[in-house]
């Protein structure tokens, strides 16, 4: 099993703003969370493991009106296209997370744009639509992998909140850790294919609907123009002025 790095960064923080386009010696972030007054956050999960539980997280997110976004590893959608037809036809977002979970900070320009596109390719067959958003493998990134994804038009994706589910977690483990650290704009972390998931995505979705979230995926979320990129990886929403 993989291991995911996990970084888990408070959005309601106050920290010092850099822009998007800020100079090439700064270290670049991807999306972490977004700055937001609306009570909307993006459920995501990593599917690079079994496609075991399709059905059952496609009836939990149902049940709670939730939209999620789904980072598909080209391998795993060779191997199970109809779970990702499914999460697509039921209204899902259907993101890139490479081709062969390849760890991009250890990669070419190169490599990176064929891992990208490959997938791209494999996700459009089945869907009919090229995803807008990436998750890197193993949640490994750096400038220069960055800097691919958005010169081929996509927004790469990392998470504020990490359910930790890889680790095997209990539900109430699970349960404690995400449904403390949720707050406005959050992108939660799950994987499919793991024990503990799906029962713990159920309690967890049902805490949040009561707090009054809305889950909405990761393209909704986010700001696609005329935002900057904190140190923390907080999208923040910038002003324009009316010339």
């Amino acid at each position: 099993m993989a291991i995911m790095l996990s970084v888990s960064f408070i959005c309601a923080l106050t920290v010092t703003q850099v822009g998007v386009t800020a100079n090439t010696a700064e270290r670049k972030l991807p999306i972490y969370c977004v700055q937001t007054d609306e009570k909307k956050i993006a459920v995501t999960f990593d599917a690079a493991w079994s496609a075991e539980d399709t059905n059952k997280l496609l009836e939990i997110l149902k049940k709670h009106n939730a939209k999620a976004t789904i980072f598909v590893v080209g391998d795993w959608v060779r191997t199970n296209p109809d779970a990702v037809k499914k999460f697509h036809q039921a209204g899902h977002e259907i993101g890139n997370h490479s081709d062969t979970h390849a760890a991009f900070s250890k990669a070419d320009r190169e490599k990176i744009k064929e891992e990208i596109e490959n997938c791209n390719a494999e996700i459009e067959k089945i869907t009919g639509f090229k995803p807008k958003v990436l998750r890197a493998p193993r949640g490994d990134y750096d400038n220069k992998s960055i800097e691919v994804t958005e010169s081929v038009g996509m927004k790469m994706i990392q998470w504020d909140v990490d359910s930790l589910d890889w680790k095997l977690l209990s539900v109430e483990e699970m349960y404690s850790r995400v449904a403390s650290k949720v707050q406005n704009g959050s992108i939660i972390l799950f994987h499919n294919g793991v024990e503990n998931t799906p029962e713990a995505l159920d309690k967890i979705l049902t805490k949040l609907e009561k707090d009054g979230y809305q889950f909405v995926t990761v393209s909704e979320l986010i700001y696609w123009d005329n935002y900057e990129i904190d140190h923390m990886g907080r999208q923040i929403k910038t002003q324009t002025i009316n010339t």
